[in-house]
């Protein structure tokens, strides 16, 4: 098992302390949402007695044998940044890619299950570790890191531009999205928007910070789906339709789908709210969504 805290998680915590101390005197990133002050506290609301813990739902193995390994696909503030990447075993030419982004508890085996199924489908799937090496098993530990992660965007979004350069050089992928689930839901929207005519798709699993402002939306022009639960605060069905409507007024090829009777993270396996009905039918809306616009 990996070491869930050391000086790497110490020196996230510091730089929340540094950050609440210090007066603020940076510009925000522009990927960050202007609207929501305290992202981390609403996500602690939204995984209340949560935990990372394998349940009684096991994600399918992929359709296809893959090998996977640890990559070192970035360096961000003078750290090596690893990944996980899956391929197709049998897979000798370039694939299309896919930026995979974890939730708000890290880079854990939860998501490199997914990484594989997504690598099964056809793709050199890479898992990015915003969180440069930490993984948290509370909901008090996943607040600390995501806390820390968003006094520093501008880190995460060095890290994410790497990403999108290593499949783009080191893969030789042709064509390349994004695709992340709560915590990694709002940065696959903000890689979209920092990489707004080079990425070809982008894949949003209930991302709580969603940006709406159609000035900021303007400039994408991926076609986007987006896959929310009725019963989801972090966004409301509110703020999704808000999203919506927003990019539908721009003229933006988006696929945007609320779940009757689905929560925050309907779509983790490993964890309680996980919804079966539900996060099947996004995963067949995400497979083809990939097929149509990475492979096309």
């Amino acid at each position: 098992m990996r070491k869930l805290f050391g000086l790497g998680f110490l020196s996230l915590l510091l730089v929340v302390l540094w950050a609440v101390i210090q007066p603020q005197n940076n510009q925000l990133s522009a990927t960050t949402n202007r609207n929501q002050p305290d992202y981390s506290q609403q996500m602690m609301q939204s995984h209340l007695g949560d935990r990372p813990v394998a349940s009684n739902a096991i994600a399918p193995a992929p359709t296809v044998p893959v090998t996977s390994e640890r990559v070192t696909y970035a360096t961000v503030d003078g750290k090596p940044i690893t990944g996980y990447l899956a391929r197709p075993a049998n897979s000798t030419t370039p694939l299309p890619g896919i930026i995979v982004i974890h939730e708000w508890w890290g880079l854990n085996e939860n998501i490199e299950q997914m990484t594989e199924r997504l690598a099964g489908e056809g793709y050199a799937a890479l898992a990015v570790d915003l969180y440069a090496g930490p993984v948290a098993q509370t909901s008090e530990q996943a607040r600390a890191l995501t806390q820390a992660a968003g006094q520093m965007p501008q880190l995460l979004e060095d890290n994410l531009k790497q990403a999108y350069q290593y499949l783009t050089t080191e893969q030789n992928s042709p064509k390349i999205a994004s695709l992340g689930w709560c915590f990694g839901g709002s940065w696959s929207l903000n890689t979209a928007l920092l990489l707004p005519t080079e990425l070809d798709a982008a894949v949003i699993y209930y991302g709580g910070q969603l940006v709406t402002e159609s000035d900021r939306l303007d400039s994408l022009q991926m076609p986007i789906l987006g896959l929310f639960g009725a019963l989801d605060q972090n966004p409301s069905v509110e703020t999704v339709r808000t999203f919506e409507t927003a990019l539908n007024e721009l003229g933006k090829s988006a696929e945007i789908y609320v779940y009757e009777g689905a929560d925050h993270a309907f779509a983790n396996p490993s964890g309680t709210r996980y919804n079966a009905q539900a996060a099947e039918d996004a995963w067949e809306k995400t497979t083809a969504f990939l097929s149509q616009h990475l492979k096309g």
